[in-house]
């Protein structure tokens, strides 16, 4: 393959870390955005830094991507932009609306922007299964209604696939949206379920089961997330890879190509399978409060993968007592806690 130049924004998120260490390992020059946030503890993420610093085809840039206009980046270099930059969390957006309008809207605008004035035509930006809301049909498949967002984060993911199909219709740009599901794994992020209950069943703290644990939630593994990824990024180019534009999750842009696609496990696990999951990797049992609904929170998660394994041969093969075991092992290997006998 070809050896390309990549900007990641988000370069040091969960996610965006394990993307930029496959393309650096692939031989591809990597050059990343991240503003190294206080979201949750910045020393994850310069730790996340650290694997990537290895290769000296990386390039980090300390930046907020509404600020990239004003880095000095050789953009007649760069062939494809992968931004997963955004503020993250679904319950935080309720305490601080104004973070995900900066980031998720003002800052995904700045990127189409950046993307359409140097011409850097291939774009592929994270969305979120969290657009689905409610739904109560599932498994959830990418043309089915998506009008009725239950949190603020939400609204804003449905805002950046329509920004995309606008400038993918009238600038030819090649755009593709990933809806996620349930990311885990390996450098996780610690406001998610996964973190949460690994570190309180460790430190001998209750877990909190909200819905009364009435709740189902498509976990994916990160090494599938980021596969998969991968792929959609060197499929991307002028609409290559199979993707037929009658297809339901690919719409209709009279210049580039418009796409959206699910990326989860398609097979959703009630939360106290994983809690059992964490029990057995952690060899302890878990105390469990049940709590009512949180504002914002959704019901279940459940991916169709149909469009995605068609294009890509897309298959998850981590089961969630495998990709827990692979948690737990470097949550403890990287906090070292203080095991509460």
């Amino acid at each position: 393959m070809e050896k390309e130049t990549i900007i990641v924004t988000g370069i040091a998120g969960f996610i965006g870390a394990h993307c930029g260490l496959r393309l650096l390992e692939m031989g591809h020059r990597v050059i990343g955005i991240d503003n190294i946030n206080s979201y949750y503890d910045p020393k994850l993420k310069r730790s996340r830094l650290e694997l990537l610093n290895k290769f000296k085809e990386f390039e980090f840039l300390q930046s907020d991507i509404q600020a990239i206009d004003d880095l000095r980046i050789n953009h007649s270099n760069v062939s494809r932009i992968l931004h997963l930059a955004a503020q993250a969390g679904v319950r935080y957006s309720i305490e601080n609306p104004e973070a995900y309008i900066q980031s998720n809207l003002v800052g995904f605008c700045r990127m189409l922007e950046y993307s359409r004035k140097h011409n850097i035509r291939d774009f592929v930006y994270a969305s979120s299964s969290s657009v689905y809301g409610n739904s109560n049909s599932v498994p959830f498949f990418e043309g089915q209604d998506t009008e009725q967002p239950v949190s603020l984060y939400a609204a804003t993911k449905k805002s950046n696939e329509l920004l995309a199909h606008s400038y993918a219709h009238l600038y030819g740009l090649h755009c593709t949206g990933l809806r996620f599901f349930t990311v885990y794994g390996p450098w996780g992020r610690p406001d998610m379920a996964p973190y949460l209950f690994t570190d309180a069943v460790l430190k001998g703290r209750p877990i909190k089961l909200f819905n009364h644990g009435e709740m189902l939630r498509d976990f994916t593994y990160i090494d599938d997330i980021a596969d998969a990824v991968i792929k959609v990024v060197f499929a991307n180019k002028k609409g290559e890879g199979g993707f037929s534009p009658g297809k339901q999750f690919a719409k209709t842009a009279s210049q580039g190509s418009f796409r959206i696609l699910n990326i989860g496990n398609n097979s959703p696990i009630p939360l106290n399978k994983l809690v059992e999951a964490i029990e057995t990797a952690t060899q302890k049992k878990a105390e469990i409060v049940f709590e009512c609904m949180q504002p914002g929170d959704v019901k279940k998660t459940y991916a169709s993968i149909d469009t995605l394994a068609e294009w890509i041969a897309f298959q998850p093969t981590t089961k969630i007592e495998q990709g827990i075991q692979k948690f737990v092992d470097w949550y403890l290997n990287y906090y070292q806690p203080k095991i509460v006998p």
